[in-house]
């Protein structure tokens, strides 16, 4: 799906004059000086392990064929998987679930205008690329709804909120009739769902060639970006996890909702090429366009509706086979020192075809950095924190394998999980990003910058500031905000545990596509494989960074720095709405304490760290870290989403791509009272101030080193 560092993002608040300075060997935020060089050479030695070559290997295994969630394919590549951490002594759980997971058994889409055609809607395949040829998930979108569709066509250009207000003052309705949506903008959940509020028949969903077609470059095999007969599949589904096991684990005896009563979509989703596209719009007329509404087809774009009539027909498997069992995998290295606290690296194994990119490259990170660790471990060099390497299924559904997890050791995750690190996309180009909590943000800088870009440009870092534009050293390159999207969900949103996510990007137009093939990620996305590699020594190193810390090295001053830039978007929003702003003061000042608190603590642990802590003060310090984003995750969640639990970033409800900061308060907002609003405002506040006063009981329980 999305990953967090592929979202829009801004440039970090200045954070010191010195932010491209060489590292020191013995300065680290979370290590004594003498801890902090062996941790450098443990690190460098994890950075050395993973191998291109190891790389391709598993990437050619795992993307053969399409294994979508719920197929023997997809629990072909659990088994391998499992047999990799198996072979490198690392103790391994197959952990299964039983969902809802209708797979589509049907489609049909007929044109009826100047004549009538039974449109072609498979993906045809290319004889150079053989994963192409084999047969693929049919193209519906999943958790779209099975029926018949059967109406006028109407054009409704990204379907969003704001383009149906648009088709409101034309005068165009689309009750009764089929929709033509484009791909782009919000997540294609939004799409259905605000088709379907409107009473449209069936949607299809079409990704149009300006956005990543012949536009943008040369198509596939000749190039990197979609074929006019190229689609993009799916899940339309709006919720995360099991939809019958809403907010806890799908496992047996659990209560379950029957289908009709969930959010899934009732009518029938299906993804269309763009050569499909451009045959309806060539019959649509009615109301002209607006001008921003045209693509890049070679035709002019109509609204309608009609006078084209399209019928849209789907069946499914509900009915007989429904229910569906997928497979995480789970290998764990355990921690020598404390092996209830657990750093977890997390990548989804499932795709909507043979998945090279999306997201077999996140999984090889995922067990090359599972390589490395394990055989440093084999040498004697054991992190002290357990590491969890997980590969999740039926993401791309819903989140379902990670959700089911979360949900499933929700007791374990809530009383030792430190962090958890995510895989998706990891690399399909040579483009460095990467995003997550603030407070995880200034590691992953530190990390990248210990690991060399494969082409010999510098650092990791080096490159990212560069292609970034960032060029004053008093600021870092922008870093993409965890809104939701991807299996950090469960871990971040749901529960408030930090977590960070990076990958290298680049042009592709293959996205949930039948050519996301090895083929194409040889010849475009990773010749060589080394920026597989590159993301996996990352992973590493990360790993190793949070496992062995003798106090946590989260940044909690530049995460307040960071909350700060979103009280003014709060305040102009009260404004509009004609509401006092100055309510915002409880929050800001809040914030401001935690700044200061994350300050003091800062100082403290380091003149700790070099005097010496006895370890009772390290695990109480510990303790008390960890208890810092939690508080800032409310029980009761959102109350759009109450699975949402954290009042820091969660995905925009109208939009599902974009993130939303404070969604709480933002929600309320727009969509509540002043009354409503000034409660959230003055419940986030006193979150951040519980946030506060865990930092302050970290810098107590070292505020009294004593040497061992």
């Amino acid at each position: 799906m999305t990953s967090a560092f592929a979202l829009a993002a801004q440039l970090t608040s200045a954070l010191s004059p010195s932010v491209l300075s060489a590292q020191s060997p013995t300065t680290m935020p979370g290590y004594s000086p003498s801890a902090a060089a062996t941790q450098r050479r443990l690190e460098q030695e994890a950075i050395q392990a993973p191998q291109a070559t190891r790389a391709r290997m598993h990437s050619a295994a795992l993307s053969k064929e399409p294994h979508v969630a719920g197929t023997p394919a997809q629990k072909r590549t659990a088994d391998y998987v499992i047999a990799q951490m198996k072979a490198m002594g690392l103790e391994t759980e197959l952990r299964s679930y039983d969902v809802y997971l209708p797979h589509a058994t049907g489609v049909k889409i007929t044109s009826m205008g100047r004549d009538t055609t039974v449109l072609d809607v498979q993906e045809p395949g290319i004889p150079s690329d053989a994963s192409t040829m084999l047969p693929q998930y049919l193209p519906v979108n999943g958790y779209g709804g099975a029926g018949v569709g059967d109406g006028e066509l109407v054009f409704v250009n990204f379907g969003l909120i704001e383009d149906y207000a648009t088709l409101d003052s034309m005068g165009v309705s689309v009750k009764g009739k089929v929709v033509l949506a484009r791909y782009g903008r919000s997540f294609r959940g939004i799409k259905s769902r605000e088709a379907e509020k409107r009473g449209a028949v069936a949607v299809l969903i079409y990704t149009d060639p300006l956005d990543d077609g012949f536009v943008q470059g040369d198509v596939y095999p000749e190039g990197p970006m979609r074929p006019l007969r190229g689609l993009q599949r799916g899940s339309v589904f709006n919720g995360t996890g099991d939809p019958l096991t809403p907010g806890y684990a799908s496992k047996p005896g659990a209560p379950r909702l029957k289908p009709e009563e969930t959010a899934v979509p009732k009518v029938p989703v299906v993804p269309i090429s763009a050569a499909n596209a451009q045959l309806l719009l060539a019959q649509v007329r009615g109301t002209d366009i607006p001008r921003n509404w045209q693509g890049g087809m070679a035709l002019r774009y109509h609204v309608g509706p009609g006078p084209v009539r399209v019928r849209v027909e789907v069946t499914t498997d509900e009915a007989t086979a429904g229910t569906k069992q997928i497979h995480n995998t789970l290998g764990l290295l355990r921690g020598s020192t404390y092996p209830n606290e657990y750093v977890y690296i997390g990548s989804h194994r499932d795709s909507w075809g043979p998945g090279a990119a999306d997201n077999i490259s996140g999984t090889v990170s995922v067990l090359e950095a599972a390589q490395s660790l394990s055989e440093m471990a084999k040498r004697g060099d054991r992190p002290k924190r357990t590491i969890v390497f997980a590969t999740w299924d039926a993401e791309e559904w819903g989140l379902v394998g990670s959700t089911e997890y979360v949900e499933d050791d929700s007791l374990r995750l809530k009383a030792g999980a430190v962090a958890y690190l995510n895989q998706d996309v990891s690399a399909q180009g040579s483009q460095f990003g990467g995003g997550g909590s603030p407070s995880m943000r200034a590691m992953l800088r530190d990390v990248t910058k210990q690991v060399q870009d494969p082409r010999g440009r510098g650092t990791v870092y080096e490159t990212w500031r560069a292609a970034t534009g960032t060029r004053a050293d008093t600021l870092e390159p922008p870093m993409g905000d965890p809104g939701g999207g991807s299996d950090f969900a469960g871990f971040y949103n749901h529960f408030g545990i930090p977590m960070a996510d990076w990958g290298f990007g680049g042009p592709s137009g293959i996205y949930h596509s039948a050519y996301d093939t090895f083929d194409w990620m040889e010849r475009f996305g990773d010749p060589g494989f080394q920026y597989h590699a590159t993301a996996a020594r990352i992973g590493a190193a990360t790993l190793l960074r949070l496992a062995n810390a003798q106090v946590l090295p989260y940044d909690y001053a530049e995460f307040a720095r960071t909350m700060q830039r979103y009280v003014a978007p709060v305040e102009r929003g009260l404004t509009q709405k004609g509401w006092n702003a100055a309510v915002t003061a409880p929050l800001t000042a809040a914030i401001a304490r935690l700044e200061r608190s994350a300050n003091v603590f800062a100082t403290t642990r380091d003149a700790a760290l070099a005097a010496g802590v006895v370890p009772a003060a390290q695990a109480a310090a510990n303790s008390a870290l960890l208890r810092v984003e939690r508080a800032l995750a409310r029980p009761a969640g959102l109350k759009s989403r109450p699975w949402y639990r954290s009042l820091i970033y969660a995905s925009d409800v109208d939009n599902g791509y974009s993130t939303m900061s404070f969604p709480g308060v933002n929600e309320s907002i727009r969509y509540g009272t002043e009354a409503e609003t000034v409660a959230e405002i003055n419940d986030l506040a006193a979150r951040f101030g519980a946030a506060a006063d865990a930092v302050d009981a970290a810098r107590t329980a070292l505020s009294t080193p004593v040497k061992r």
